[in-house]
C-alpha cells in the first residue's frame, strides 16, 4: 500500500499541511504513524477523501463535466477576437484559450477565483517518476 507523508497530501489535495492535521485530528482523514512516529496517509485513504472534496465541489454547479480544477486567475491576455486566460488552481497552472467576448462578460481578471472544468475525450495519464513507492 503506497502512503504519504502530510505534506505530501497537501500538495495533492491542494491544502495546507496544517489543513491536513486537522482533516486528521478530526477524524475526517485517515492516518497511521511509520517506524519513526511521523504520521503517513494511507494511499486509499487520500484517494477517497479527494473524490470527497470533489463532490462537494461538484454539487455546487451543475455539468456533465467532470474535470473541475478551482483556483484564481493569473493573467488575462486579450486579443481582437480571442483571449487567453491563465488561472492557478493548487500547483496546477491551466492555460485556456476563451473568446474575448466571454472573457469580458465573466470579468476575468487577475486575481478574481475561476474553475476551469475541462471536457475532454483525450487525458493522458503519467506516474511521475518522483513518486516514492511504498515504504512497507
Amino acid at each position: 500500500m503506497h502512503t504519504y507523508r502530510i505534506g505530501e497530501a497537501a500538495t495533492l489535495l491542494g491544502v495546507s499541511a496544517d489543513t491536513v492535521r486537522r482533516l486528521v485530528d478530526g477524524g475526517k482523514l485517515t492516518a497511521e504513524r511509520d517506524e519513526l512516529d511521523r504520521r503517513t496517509i494511507p494511499g486509499r485513504a487520500l484517494a477517497a477523501h479527494a473524490k470527497y472534496m470533489h463532490r462537494v465541489e461538484r454539487e455546487s454547479a451543475a455539468s456533465s463535466a467532470r474535470n473541475r480544477l478551482s483556483g484564481i486567475v493569473t493573467d488575462v491576455l486579450l486579443g481582437g477576437v480571442s483571449a487567453q486566460v491563465e488561472i492557478q488552481a493548487g500547483p496546477f497552472r491551466v492555460v485556456a484559450p476563451v473568446s474575448r467576448e466571454s472573457a469580458e462578460e465573466l470579468k476575468l481578471e487577475p486575481g478574481v477565483p475561476a474553475v476551469a472544468v475541462i471536457k475532454s475525450t483525450n487525458v493522458v495519464v503519467e506516474r511521475p517518476w518522483t513518486v516514492r513507492q511504498d515504504r512497507r
